[in-house]
């Protein structure tokens, strides 16, 4: 199998307009600079605080774990900034390695540098860097491994250079820090190496900028040298003590070695990226994005994350914070889809948060006067609680949250065949949401509705029979009632009712957004009613399909370049049989997306939002395009029954795409091939044989 590719290297420093490289494991995540040695932003699954202005829980700035810094014969970089030039900087990502290369320049002095660095799968609380450098004379030099703490919300609680009982200490030192507000702590322990030298390193006490460990040498012309820094960052979320267990996992990082642990690092991409999604006679550009948009999905998510991930992953910045780090509906939405076949135990990780806090869940049910399951709006990493921002006015009737929520435990359980899965977790939470939707429902004229909701468009004003949220809750009712078949477990026949006779707001054949919809009102463009078409399937006529397509992919270019719902413009075209209009709206719902440094496919298309800031990688919008090329064109619909009955067809790919191919999906436990070849009655679902 030929290997994804990467983006181009970026020549020279880094742009205000650009985006900072975004490096993750699902555990930990670093926005890294031009130069990696200046501090970059830290986030850590788990890790929350008080916002400081918002006062709510929101995702914590973490110490950053890898920074350092160069002194070359009395000047350090840090302080002479017009010193260094940024060669440039490239990110790998069959490995998920970033390379940086500088020069430090000094009074006819100069250095040669080099940083590598990756955050480890195979030990998620692990982060990596080398710096290696090279002198063109013998120079004076001192070379400084930090974890700082400059510009961040709260307060150190303890730090240790030794090891509590033990003659040598197990690394170079640990801090305990707790967030703003004094929500969660998290722990770092770090240890150095030299390499081509015996120089021993520095120790200084805590200060304000953070630890540091530095080096001090003679360098000569024509020997490399090599710092190494690994750091082992741990939330409170995952040990009561966690820089302790920090110390613990570092020193055994350490015993591992640095080598070994990026060679491993490698054999999990490898592996990884096996079920690399391959767009066989596209153009080349589109392959990148595939790969890109697989690339920072999977990196961003990982089966030992705490608390799911967020709106950007574990990635932020100083103008786009404004989701909090909270977790949000699109990610069951748009993300778990494509994780179930491409890294199910990731999939399963963002759930289990979800499972977690099931209580959370039941009393914000009782704090709006209803019974089951009430998934909040913005759900707090810590507890699982609502956390919107005050006074809160979007979770007041979002009720779409808790049914996108469980609707990704019913395709887990389908995906996966897992029956421990849908009696522990799926029916838990697939019969607590329908018991909400019977509290939540009016009956009317022998229908039922779900009056004064929010659907996918925050408008100013609830409307009564948001199609969304009554399309999701009929979806669920039909999911509860077969996992209790499954199971051989007694369900209320209220809930047969309800979803047969659901309302679904229609004119004529059209299917639109709510009752009494008009054509000018605000956000009037947003094609909710697709997603009855795809992803939800929920059985329309064909008649209806084609009018409500029409109707809404007229009006899209009212829409598209907003987030979430562009990405899956192609999949819809191609429903109406048109691949030149798929392959035109997946370039403008997605392709146009992504434009930032190392193809972080941006929340809001530029040109049409100026005014925003780049913010990225915006999963809503990457995830759906994964969601699409995994299920939308293949037109896969999984379901308890036979997983080679899940293709519909026929297959329509946008124009040029010859076929969609997967080598390895998982599905039941077992390894998978997809092809979706353009044209064929239907795509194939081939298990892989040992």
């Amino acid at each position: 199998m030929d290997g994804p590719i990467s983006p181009s290297p970026v020549a020279g420093g880094g742009r205000s307009s650009e985006l900072a490289a975004y490096m993750s494991n699902g555990v930990v995540g670093l926005k890294i600079r031009d130069n990696p040695l200046t501090p970059g932003m830290a986030l850590l699954s788990g890790f929350s605080g008080e916002h400081p202005e918002r006062k709510i829980e929101a995702a914590a700035f973490a110490p950053y774990p890898i920074a350092g810094d160069i002194c070359l014969e009395g000047v350090w970089m840090s302080d002479a900034p017009q010193c260094v030039h940024v060669v440039d900087q490239a990110y790998d990502f069959s490995t998920a390695e970033l390379i940086t290369r500088l020069t430090f320049k000094v009074a006819g002095h100069q250095a040669k540098i080099a940083v590598m660095s990756f955050c480890s799968r195979e030990q998620p609380t692990v982060v990596c860097q080398e710096i290696s450098l090279e002198v063109v004379a013998a120079s004076d030099l001192k070379v400084r491994a930090r974890i700082d703490l400059s510009g961040l919300e709260g307060r150190p609680l303890r730090y240790n250079r030794d090891t509590p009982g033990e003659p040598k200490p197990s690394c170079d030192g640990s801090l305990l820090w707790e967030s703003a507000g004094a929500v969660s702590t998290c722990g770092l322990a770090y240890v150095t190496e030299l390499v081509g030298s015996d120089a021993a390193p520095q120790r200084p006490p805590l200060d304000g900028e953070g630890l540091r460990s530095e080096y001090t040498l003679r360098a000569q012309r024509g020997r490399h040298y090599r710092l190494r820094q690994l750091v082992s960052l741990i939330p409170s979320a995952l040990h009561s003590q966690p820089d302790f267990q920090a110390v613990r996992l570092v020193a055994m990082a350490a015993d591992i070695g640095f080598d070994t642990i990026r060679k491993n690092n490698r054999a999990c991409w490898a592996d990884l990226w096996k079920g690399r999604i391959r767009l066989v006679g596209a153009e080349k550009r589109w392959q990148a994005m595939a790969d890109a948009a697989y690339f920072y999905l999977i990196s961003s998510t990982h089966a030992s994350s705490p608390a799911s991930t967020s709106m950007f992953g574990l990635a932020t910045w100083h103008d786009y914070h404004y989701y909090f780090g909270h977790v949000m509906w699109d990610i069951e939405t748009f993300c778990v889809p494509p994780l179930i076949f491409l890294q199910p135990d990731a999939a399963r990780g963002i759930l289990d948060y979800r499972v977690r806090n099931l209580e959370s869940a039941r009393n914000n049910a009782r704090l709006l006067g209803r019974r089951g399951l009430q998934f909040p709006w913005e759900s707090a990493p810590s507890s699982g609680e609502e956390a919107a921002p005050m006074p809160g006015s979007a979770a007041w009737r979002e009720d779409h949250a808790s049914l996108d929520i469980a609707r990704a435990f019913a395709l887990f359980a389908d995906v996966t065949g897992d029956d421990a899965f849908l009696r522990d977790k799926a029916w838990p939470v697939l019969s607590g949401v329908a018991e909400w939707v019977k509290s939540r429902v009016t009956k009317r004229r022998g229908k039922f509705e779900i009056r004064a909701s929010m659907g996918i468009a925050e408008r100013k004003s609830p409307s009564d029979n948001v199609v969304f949220t009554n399309i999701s809750a009929r979806s669920v009712l039909f999911d509860a009632i077969s996992a209790a078949k499954r199971l051989n477990r007694p369900f209320d026949p209220a809930w047969l009712e309800m979803a047969t006779k659901m309302v679904v707001p229609k004119r004529g054949k059209v299917v639109i957004s709510h009752d009494s919809f008009r054509v000018d009102e605000e956000k009037a463009a947003t094609p909710d009613p697709l997603m009855g078409i795809f992803p939800l399937g929920c059985g329309f006529d064909e008649e209806t399909n084609q009018a409500t397509l029409a109707y809404y992919l007229k009006i899209a270019k009212r829409y598209i370049g907003s987030p979430m719902l562009s990405a899956l413009y192609g999949v819809w075209a191609a429903r109406t049989g048109n691949r030149r209009l798929s392959l035109e709206m997946l370039d403008r719902g997605y392709g146009d997306f992504c434009t930032g440094r190392f193809m972080q496919t941006l929340e809001y298309r530029k040109d049409v939002f100026p005014e925003q800031p780049p913010a990225g990688p915006f999963f809503a919008n990457l995830g759906g395009f994964l969601l699409g090329l995994i299920l939308g064109f293949p037109k896969i619909q999984p379901g308890p029954d036979d997983p080679e009955d899940w293709c519909k067809g026929p297959v329509t790919l946008p124009a040029g795409w010859r076929s969609i191919e997967i080598e390895r999906i998982w599905i039941r436990g077992l390894p998978w091939r997809l092809i979706a070849a353009q044209g064929d009655a239907r795509a194939r679902l081939e298990p892989i044989r040992p």
